[in-house]
C-alpha cells in the first residue's frame, strides 16, 4: 500500500465516515491492517465484524471486534499516519463498545504493543492474558498472532 492512499481530514474538520465493512471491503481491509503492521492470517477464519473509515474512498481506519461467548476482543485498531491524532480512534473505539453493548457482551479485552497509553485514556486496564475469559485466550489473536509481550487489557461494559 502506497502513501497516497492516506489523506487528511477535509478542511472543515469532519471525521470520515465510518460503516460496516463488506466482503467487498475485504482485501482493502487486509491490505490495510498488513501496511499498519497489524496480523491478517485470521481474518477469513475468525470472522470478525468489522468496521472501515473512509475519507471518501480512501481507508482512514479500521477496527474489528471478535464475539467469544459475553467477551469481545477488540482487534484490528489502525488509523492511517496523516490523520493519527484528530479523534479516530476514539470514534472507531466507541463503535465497537456500542456494538459489543448491543450484542450484550459484558466486556472486551485486546492486546496492544504500541496504544496501552491510548486504551488506558479509554477506561481499559492492564491485567494478565491468563485472567480473560478461555474462550477469548483460544482465539488466534492470543494463541498465535499476538506476542506474548503484547499487553492485555479488559474494560468491563456494564
Amino acid at each position: 500500500m502506497t502513501a497516497d492512499v492516506y489523506v487528511e481530514f477535509s478542511a472543515s474538520g469532519a471525521l470520515p465516515r465510518v460503516h460496516a465493512a463488506t466482503a467487498a471491503d475485504s482485501d482493502t481491509v487486509a491490505a490495510f491492517l498488513a501496511a499498519s503492521g497489524l496480523p491478517t492470517a485470521d481474518l477469513s477464519t475468525s470472522s470478525p465484524y468489522l468496521w472501515i473509515a473512509r475519507t471518501g474512498q480512501v481507508v482512514s481506519g479500521t477496527v474489528g471486534l471478535e464475539v467469544h461467548g459475553d467477551a469481545g476482543l477488540l482487534r484490528s485498531l489502525a488509523v492511517a499516519p496523516a490523520n493519527r491524532g484528530r479523534g479516530l480512534g476514539t470514534l472507531l473505539v466507541d463503535r465497537v463498545e456500542q456494538e459489543a453493548r448491543g450484542l450484550g457482551l459484558a466486556e472486551l479485552v485486546l492486546l496492544t504493543e504500541t496504544a496501552d497509553e491510548f486504551f488506558a485514556e479509554r477506561g481499559y486496564q492492564v491485567v494478565p492474558r491468563g485472567s480473560v475469559p478461555a474462550a477469548v485466550q483460544a482465539s488466534a489473536e492470543f494463541r498465535a498472532l499476538c506476542p506474548a509481550s503484547a499487553t492485555c487489557m479488559r474494560k468491563a461494559l456494564a
